[in-house]
């Protein structure tokens, strides 16, 4: 049986997503904010934040915060000052989920320009690395906080041409499993990932402008697996990656 959320799963959780303003990111913020939760809508698109703030408000939903944060710029002090901005508003943190991406075009490694390398690892990788770090004194105040990461399956098959982009998710896939390792005995945090599949993103679009769009998800449908790990249920999960594609928790739990 497939996993349905209970009506109040996320109710009174404070959960930060970055890429908040479109995608996946959009339709989790809506769907945690559906469920109780307080959402922080995270993004560099401030109109497209505010999009998302007045259809949760619009909705009914715990009224979400917003804060607006470019991660191809941003460096230590930046997500700092997000962290103190978190406990000054909230005092901790229940669930942080890394879904902000950048592809940087499809290009074979010897035409690899430097300057985008650079750029897609700061924004894949060293951002949620940075912003992990900067959050997780907030993440050990509560009983029961969750990390997320977004993987693809380019970076275990290692796909032609996707460059930097598939080597940041296999190094963010590391990064998951050293952080689950580290913080499964003392801590309430436990860390994952989901690999949502072919879903209708700007990123995919992106990267395959003239494919063939009939077996792509929609946004809306991939969200089990994050809201499973986002609440109570995912419990003593860590250290794993789920799939969206008829996602069953570990367990057999609906």
């Amino acid at each position: 049986m497939s996993y349905e959320p209970a009506d109040a799963l996320l109710q009174n959780r404070v959960i930060l997503i970055t890429g908040a303003g479109d995608g996946i990111g959009r339709a989790l913020a809506r769907r945690c904010a559906a469920l109780g939760a307080t959402v922080v809508l995270a993004g560099r698109t401030l109109r497209k934040l505010e999009a998302v703030y007045d259809r949760i408000e619009q909705a009914g939903g715990p009224q979400p915060a917003i804060y607006p944060i470019n991660l191809e710029g941003a460096f230590p002090k930046d997500y700092m000052d997000l962290g103190e901005v978190l406990q000054r508003e909230f005092g901790r943190l229940d669930g942080l989920v890394h879904n902000a991406a950048v592809l940087g075009g499809l290009t074979p490694i010897a035409n690899y320009s430097v300057e985008t390398w650079h750029r897609s690892l700061h924004v894949n990788l060293n951002a949620p690395f940075m912003l992990t770090q900067a959050l997780l004194g907030l993440l050990n105040l509560s009983a029961d906080a969750s990390v997320i990461f977004t993987t693809d399956r380019v970076a275990e098959e290692g796909r032609a041409y996707w460059g930097a982009y598939a080597v940041a998710k296999g190094a963010t896939q590391s990064l998951m499993k050293v952080l689950a390792n580290e913080l499964e005995a003392n801590t309430p945090i436990r860390v994952n990932s989901v690999y949502p599949g072919k879903v209708r993103t700007r990123l995919r679009l992106d990267a395959y402008p003239a494919a063939d769009q009939s077996d792509w998800a929609e946004p809306e449908t991939v969200l089990a697996p994050y809201l499973y790990l986002l609440g109570p249920d995912s419990r003593g999960v860590t250290g794993r990656t789920l799939e969206s594609a008829d996602f069953v928790p570990p367990g057999g739990t609906v």
